[in-house]
This record gives structure tokens, sequence and C-alpha cells, in this order.
């Protein structure tokens, strides 16, 4: 179910109970491939892995790669809003919150999907 969580490794916990991890990992995947960002992401991989690992690529294309950083939040279809709501601080912080957001947002798709497709 969708709900309001605190923050990422909660809103991972949660997909775990749903049984919709490898379907979220899928939809990352996914939508990483189509912004044109490549990242390996393990079947295998454990929630607070797949944290460390979003928020270190997110980390670097801001750093890096802006422009794709930003494609990949059209993909994921992450708001303006959202993200300008984030409170200014440094780029780790900052990172940390697209990482929720986008992990919040594929969720999102992942639950839809699992709820109403037959």
């Amino acid at each position: 179910m969708l709900s309001n969580f605190n923050n990422s490794l909660e809103l991972l916990e949660t997909v775990q109970k749903e049984q919709l991890y490898q379907k979220l990992l899928q939809q990352l995947q996914k939508d990483f491939e189509l912004a044109n960002v490549s990242v390996e992401i393990p079947s295998d991989i454990s929630p607070t892995e797949l944290k460390s690992l979003l928020h270190e690529k997110i980390y670097l294309l801001i750093v890096e790669k802006f422009p794709e950083y930003l494609n990949l939040l059209y993909v994921v279809d992450i708001s303006e809003q959202a993200v300008k709501n984030i409170p200014p601080s440094d780029v780790v912080d900052i990172s940390a919150e697209v990482c929720f957001l986008l992990l919040k947002r594929e969720w999102q798709k992942v639950w839809y999907k699992a709820k109403y497709s037959s």
C-alpha cells in the first residue's frame, strides 16, 4: 500500500513486505536505461546496498553529469516542485533526498501496476 514514509529504508522495507522488491529493481533498471544512465543493479542486492548505490549514482550525476541527472528526473517523473522543496544544503544531503524521491516515485509505479493490472 502507498503511505507516507520517513526515509528510503522504511520505504524499501515496505516494498519487501509487499513482495514487490524484485519488481522495484526491474523498474529502476528500466528507467535508468530509458534515461541513458548506466547502473548495474544486481537482483540479490539488499535494501541498504540499493539505497547506497542509488545515492552514490545520483550524487555523481549531480556533480559530474548534470544534464543526465535532469534527464533521469524527467524519465522517472519526479516533479520539479518536489526537487525545489528540498532544503538547500550540501550535495550529499540533496542527493539523499533525491534518492528518496526517486524511490517513492518508482514504488508508486510498481504498486499501481501490481494493484491494477490483470
